[in-house]
């Protein structure tokens, strides 16, 4: 009697975990057609756009502007593949990626940029991670040499640009290319390229943050003696001001460069940071930021004050790893999931075949210049496909779906 009950409660015990297995693996309907979605833009525009010309966003006049190799923006389309083909399983898709990653092999001799990580991290970095394929290492490894080259021990920090007035200018987005430099470092094995992605990030956090821990958009210093000279904005509304994207690269760079060193202070920013950007008493309703948190009546010229995908899509990311590495983060991964319910919504998900292929609507570039105002842009879109997969991770849903 007791070995037949012991078979019926096994029994009962693998029926209930083969029903929440199902479930897990369905996914709620929203991400499920999100994946949908994402699989048939990624397929027509790889069918559409030029290996070594990615597209970058939608003009005014309804032209798609293209990246070059050159272009900070030129990983993000073939990353987006690579995480395309993980969230669908498409093969079609990965050969795509292979075809656009390949195409920017000449961006192994660029040197006047800091950001490498963004064009060959998510480009090379994530055809490394994904097929372990030798033939991207030596992009990766070069690209990498070049990007250590940019940081000075006088300053602490890499220098993210050489035009403009300053002296040694540093920006808020330098954070999220650290994570090529502990990559590589682990990979290459390259210690000083951890001591200086770490350095960075210290030096950062002293610098850069506000007492709400806001985050200055460029920090100039001296390269002589190290000092600080100024700290102002190129795209937020003022020098003052919480440009939102600035505020999503800082939370995203702290927690992964927490993830990569285990410095406690680092996690410490990333949740002062998610405080300040989850309670900030402007964030609209539905999770989207406008593009500059202080904005009030510093409208476009058809009177809006646009939202910002790309930044939704960076703060998501954000949120999700963050969520996981305190007590209490499960309110971080809710707040992210509403982020990303938004997101997939018909206010900013695109319809399959519209928007150029692009996946997301409605992000900013640089509205001060009147650049990529209320526009697709392909790193809203590489973004949003890696904080789905982080997703999906937290909510145990068997990639890719079938």
């Amino acid at each position: 009697m007791k070995r037949r009950f012991n078979v019926i409660i096994a029994g009962l015990l693998l029926f209930i975990s083969v029903q929440v297995q199902a479930q897990a693996n369905d996914g709620a309907a929203w991400f499920r057609h999100s994946i949908t979605t994402i699989g048939e833009q990624l397929k027509r525009a790889a069918a559409t756009y030029t290996p070594g010309l990615n597209p970058r966003s939608v003009n005014p006049d309804g032209t798609v502007r293209t990246a070059p190799y050159t272009d900070w923006t030129t990983g993000f389309f073939p990353g987006s593949l690579w995480y395309g083909y993980e969230l669908t399983g498409n093969k079609d898709l990965a050969a795509a990626a292979k075809r656009f990653t390949l195409a920017l092999d000449s961006i192994r001799f660029v040197t006047k940029t800091h950001d490498l990580g963004f064009m060959l991290y998510c480009s090379y970095g994530n055809a490394w991670r994904i097929t372990g394929d030798n033939r991207y290492l030596p992009v990766l490894k070069e690209g990498a040499e070049h990007l250590y080259e940019r940081f000075s021990p006088k300053t602490g920090v890499i220098r993210s640009w050489d035009f403009g007035d300053w002296k040694f200018p540093v920006i808020i987005d330098n954070m999220m290319n650290l994570e090529y430099l502990y990559w590589a470092g682990a990979q290459f094995q390259k210690p000083v390229y951890n001591k200086a992605a770490n350095t960075h990030a210290l030096t950062t956090l002293k610098n850069h943050f506000r007492k709400d821990y806001s985050s200055y958009h460029v920090v100039d210093y001296d390269p002589v003696t190290g000092k600080v000279r100024g700290r102002e904005t190129h795209q937020g509304l003022s020098d003052e001001s919480a440009w939102a994207r600035g505020q999503a690269w800082g939370l995203y760079g702290y927690i992964m460069c927490y993830n990569n060193s285990g410095n406690p202070k680092f996690l410490q920013q990333a949740q002062h940071i998610a405080q300040f950007i989850t309670t900030h008493p402007r964030m609209p309703e539905n999770k989207i930021p406008v593009w500059d948190f202080d904005v009030h009546n510093a409208l476009d010229a058809d009177g809006r004050a646009p939202r910002d995908a790309s930044a939704a899509a960076v703060i998501a990311c954000g949120l999700l790893d963050l969520s996981t590495k305190m007590k209490g983060g499960e309110k971080y991964a809710a707040y992210a999931e509403e982020i990303l319910k938004s997101l997939s919504s018909p206010d900013f998900l695109a319809q399959p075949g519209d928007n150029h292929f692009f996946i997301l609507k409605h992000s900013v570039g640089a509205f001060l210049y009147n650049s990529e105002i209320d526009t697709p842009l392909n790193y809203a879109d590489y973004y949003y496909l890696e904080a789905l997969k982080k997703y999906a991770a937290l909510k145990k849903i068997t990639l890719p779906l079938q």
